[in-house]
């Protein structure tokens, strides 16, 4: 089984200055610079043969590049606890329409529409 999320990788230059952010959360525990991301969809745990074909059906997913904005920084809360903190994207059409197309991918390859708001 191979845990799956596909995601947009950041510019450097956006990695250090989200890093230089790393403070003054309690309790926090910060990612690598290098494996920040935005996601566009959390897959799970599929088996190699489910993988190959979700990899194919993401594989043909084509758009021209769009420029992104970072706009404000939240958290993602569980029970009154922080779980992850975000950036927001201004003017987040491009990227959600990019979310839209990985997620028609993923569906494709047979897996179960997602159930939660992109955000």
């Amino acid at each position: 089984m191979i845990r799956l999320f596909a995601a947009v990788p950041l510019p450097e230059e956006v990695r250090q200055r989200l890093a230089g952010l790393n403070f003054g959360l309690k309790g926090s525990r910060w990612i690598a610079q290098e494996n920040m991301h935005i996601t566009l969809r959390f897959i799970g745990q599929v088996d190699e043969t489910v993988a190959e074909e979700i990899d194919r059906r993401l594989g043909e997913v084509l758009l021209p590049a769009f420029a992104l904005t970072l706009a404000g920084l939240g958290c993602f809360e569980s029970g009154g606890q922080g779980r992850s903190v975000w950036a927001g994207v201004g003017k987040p059409e491009p990227l959600a329409y990019l979310r839209d197309k990985v997620e028609s991918a993923v569906v494709r390859a047979g897996l179960e529409p997602e159930g939660r708001k992109f955000k």
